[in-house]
């Protein structure tokens, strides 16, 4: 009952929301909806002395609310499928190269950069802590988040290329990102962990690899099953099946769930589209699809906004997180400036390219979620305050001026041309 009763709050707040944002702020849907969320998070807090009891019962339900498990473990596997199930393998295979090159090289490169900058940040503030903590608030904010890049870049008005580049990254890099996340969790604890770049390949290959591997087979399997029958109901069932069973199956095994999830919806999405499913299923499925996309976005950035409530003294960071905040975008420059200068690829890079791309690399849940995971010992407080502050940002500044900033780079471009 206590679960039903939080969805229940959840779904409907949502629905206010986005009633509110729809009929008034007129903003993307989830940024929307994660404004309004913020604006009640403040009303409750600067409204504390008149009705404390109000506050402290809705701070009370939304720290009941284990976002981590929540995003990691549900949310994130029926975004990423939603995500993938809409991208076309031939333009995934165009851009390739740059896919496989940011989702894992730049990560690794973003989090040492941030890590180095974020501990001589703290360091001139006189603040002390270890650097593999700041390493960690590097692993933990490198990754760009699948469900805010592919949330807005359907509005944005990116070229098809460019889309492909940003949306196939982030569906990839969390592989990668959370293996590297828990390793240096594992540090900072101190823990004793094998550090050999035999045993760290295996674990990035059976996380990373053996998620894709397994989103692979069920995709495939699914795509069979369906092509034997012409029932749209049960088909969009099989497809549910494979997100909910795929999620238990990569768990017990200890591979990337997400990583299936983008598998197995690249799969069924092209293999399966093209082989497997009548008109008629493609549009239910579709609709199906977008419908839980929306619905779990909306509840997403709703609980983002609300997160303001429970982190412990958010005021005391905001030095840090502004800076912090130049930091990873100056990171996100240097992990993608180097890569594409120095590793030969087709796709040429230029100026305009770049920097939609350092732009366009937004923050958001998954980050948030990682963070809430630290122990408390570990300055949780202040990476998790960090934290916020850079999702916020890359949210509602990032987010709502990558398409202005698109526009721009078109009109420099055929300036250019014309010229």
């Amino acid at each position: 009952m206590e679960l039903y009763y939080s969805f229940s709050v959840l779904i409907v707040l949502s629905a206010i929301f986005s009633y509110l944002n729809e009929r008034f702020l007129k903003l993307p849907s989830t940024i929307g909806v994660m404004v309004i969320a913020l604006l009640v998070s403040l009303g409750l807090i600067l409204t504390d002395k008149l009705f404390p009891h109000t506050f402290q019962e809705f701070s009370r339900f939304i720290s009941s609310v284990d976002f981590t498990e929540v995003l990691m473990g549900a949310m994130l596997n029926f975004l990423l499928f939603a995500g993938a199930i809409h991208i076309r393998l031939s333009d995934l295979k165009e851009q390739k190269a740059p896919v496989i090159i940011f989702s894992t090289v730049s990560v690794i490169i973003s989090t040492f950069v941030v890590g180095f900058l974020f501990y001589h940040l703290l360091q001139a503030l006189h603040m002390e802590i270890p650097f593999i903590q700041c390493l960690l608030f590097g692993a933990l904010i490198s990754p760009t988040d699948p469900i805010a890049v592919l949330g807005i870049l359907k509005q944005a008005g990116v070229p098809k290329s460019l889309e492909t580049k940003v949306a196939g990254e982030s569906l990839f890099n969390d592989g990668i990102a959370v293996v590297v996340f828990v390793i240096l969790l594992s540090l900072a604890q101190g823990k004793d962990v094998d550090l050999s770049f035999g045993n760290i390949s295996w674990l990035l290959a059976k996380e990373a690899l053996g998620g894709i591997g397994l989103g692979l087979l069920l995709g495939y399997i699914a795509s069979k099953a369906i092509g034997r029958i012409d029932n749209y109901k049960i088909e969009v069932l099989i497809t549910l099946a494979v997100v909910m069973g795929g999620h238990l199956v990569a768990t017990s095994v200890h591979m990337s769930g997400p990583l299936a999830m983008v598998s197995a919806g690249l799969v069924i999405g092209n293999y399966g589209r093209a082989f497997a499913l009548s008109e008629v299923s493609k549009e239910y499925l579709d609709k199906f699809w977008e419908l839980i996309d929306e619905i779990m976005n909306a509840i997403l950035f709703l609980i983002i906004g609300f997160e303001l409530i429970i982190i412990n003294n958010i005021s005391d960071y905001w030095l840090i997180g502004i800076i912090s905040i130049l930091l990873v975008l100056f990171a996100r420059l240097v992990s993608i400036w180097l890569p594409v200068n120095v590793i030969p690829m087709k796709t040429k890079f230029n100026k305009a390219t770049i920097t939609i791309l350092v732009w366009g690399g937004l923050r958001g849940g998954v980050s948030v979620a990682l963070a809430l995971s630290i122990d408390n010992h570990l300055h949780k407080d202040l990476l998790l305050a960090t934290t916020y502050y850079v999702v916020l940002f890359s949210i509602l500044v990032q987010g709502l001026t990558i398409g202005k900033l698109t526009n721009k780079a078109k009109q420099i471009a055929a300036n250019t041309v014309k010229a």
